[in-house]
């Protein structure tokens, strides 16, 4: 059929590097055990379910939240230990906040800079937004190349550095120092994203809004509440009050801000849910290091861990545990310093069980 004259394309309108990305995938898990993005798998114990489902009760859907959310971010203060000297700033997930920094540096004429492999979000955004993206390759042990880095920093004087601390797919912890190191030399803005913090040794939440150049970003999302979709910047109060200015308004819903307030109310649940992950990854990282089909792995700090198979395997093998009804990720697909690597969420105990029983099988099937 011939189109009508004047239809407007979105190639007429969008810029090509835009259109050439697939949009954010995420693999269909019904029917499987789920272990491929980074969630807490347990739920409220029962006694708890009820209770937030009463707490909700009084959420009036017919108004519009508190657009600022001012008594979760009181809550998180006092929850996390934000400093006196930092401002809030909640996002609809810390992808939004991610967006919020990116927008605000438009304008400046300098690149967004991070270590790669990381989070994708950083460049996706980034290259979203017309900004420049430069990448500086982790060393061969997925570490920070501090030298790489530094002279990175004095080239191109980045407007933003997102450091992922734990990073994300490798789980590496860098070494605190360093990262201070990095903060001291950048010109711009560090953004330290500590989205697996409760899995983590090391935090710099207690610097955040200390140093303007010093930002430190978290998510509840890895903590148990990946459904709430809430982020948070620490920063201080003078950038938060500018970033604010770009907060789209009501961006974080009402049945989210009572749940929020409700969870922080019973934080300890939380934290003996980490407790237990952190004791878990322990074991599957013991187990993982003793099989003799898995050349490398990764030491991790967050609630997932990174492994190497033999050469030309990996794919093979995420399709065998797929078959088992085990589903993780296969970050090796695209080749590179990643090929034949496969990230695991650490699980509820039955469902590590299950795909340690199912990875020694997959390791051992003929090529």
């Amino acid at each position: 059929m011939q189109e009508a004259p004047g239809v407007t394309r979105p190639s007429d309108l969008m810029r090509p590097e835009v259109l050439e990305r697939p949009a954010y995938a995420v693999a269909d898990a019904a029917g499987l055990i789920k272990l491929d993005a980074m969630e807490n798998p347990f739920p409220w114990p029962g006694e708890l379910e009820a209770a937030w489902l009463e707490a909700l009760r009084g959420v009036e859907l017919n108004r519009y939240p508190d657009p600022g959310g001012r008594a979760v971010s009181e809550a998180i203060r006092a929850a996390h230990g934000l400093p006196e000297d930092a401002g809030c700033l909640l996002g609809n997930g810390s992808d939004e906040l991610i967006q919020i920094l990116i927008t605000a540096v438009q304008g400046s004429g300098r690149p967004v800079l991070s270590p790669v492999p990381t989070f994708v979000m950083y460049e996706v955004l980034a290259r979203a937004a017309g900004v420049p993206f430069v990448g500086v390759p982790l060393a061969s042990d997925f570490d920070l190349d501090a030298a790489a880095m530094l002279r990175a920093l004095e080239e191109h004087r980045p407007a933003l550095l997102f450091l992922a601390f734990p990073n994300n797919p490798t789980g590496r912890l860098y070494d605190p120092g360093l990262v201070a190191e990095l903060v001291a030399a950048n010109p711009g803005i560090t953004v330290i994203d500590e989205a697996y913090a409760p899995f983590a040794s090391h935090s710099f939440l207690p610097e955040a809004g200390a140093s303007p150049g010093l930002m430190v970003m978290r998510t509840l999302s890895k903590q148990g509440l990946a459904g709430l979709r809430l982020g948070y910047l620490a920063a201080s109060h003078d950038w938060i009050d500018a970033l604010d200015r770009l907060r789209l308004p009501y961006n974080v819903n009402a049945l989210t801000q009572r749940s929020v307030l409700f969870a922080l109310e019973h934080g300890a649940v939380l934290e003996r849910q980490a407790r237990l992950l952190r004791e878990q990854r322990s074991r599957i990282s013991a187990t993982l290091a003793s099989l003799p089909g898995v050349r490398r792995l990764v030491p991790s700090e967050a609630n997932f861990i990174l492994f190497e198979v033999a050469s030309g395997r990996g794919r093979s093998v995420f399709e065998s545990l797929r078959a088992s009804g085990i589903l993780i990720k296969d970050v090796g697909g695209g080749g590179g310093v990643l090929a034949d690597h496969l990230r695991v969420t650490v699980g509820a105990p039955h469902e590590n069980d299950a795909f340690l029983g199912a990875l020694a099988e997959a390791l051992t099937a003929p090529a």
